[in-house]
């Protein structure tokens, strides 16, 4: 028998757009766990999850947030010639 979650999707999850590029960032979390998920995704589907969980889901678009500031929103663009393992 499959384990079955709940996953909760917070308020704060939202598409973003700068610079003509589109992302959607992601955060959830599952329901019994209080920490929450930080995942961005690109147009074409690629995908990024952060390995460290956030304790607010404020925490985690701050996260978001900050990474674009930094590194660019161009940095979430996945290569389309770069195959997903």
């Amino acid at each position: 028998m499959e384990d079955e979650y709940k996953i909760i999707t917070s308020r704060l999850s939202r598409k973003f757009t700068r610079d003509g590029i589109t992302i959607e960032i992601l955060i959830y979390r599952i329901e019994a766990e209080p920490a929450w998920q930080l995942e961005v995704v690109d147009a074409a589907g690629g995908s990024t999850v952060w390995e460290d969980l956030f304790a607010t889901e404020q925490d985690a678009l701050n996260e978001a947030f900050q990474t674009i500031a930094s590194e660019g929103i161009a940095s979430f663009r996945r290569d389309p010639e770069q195959k997903l393992h």
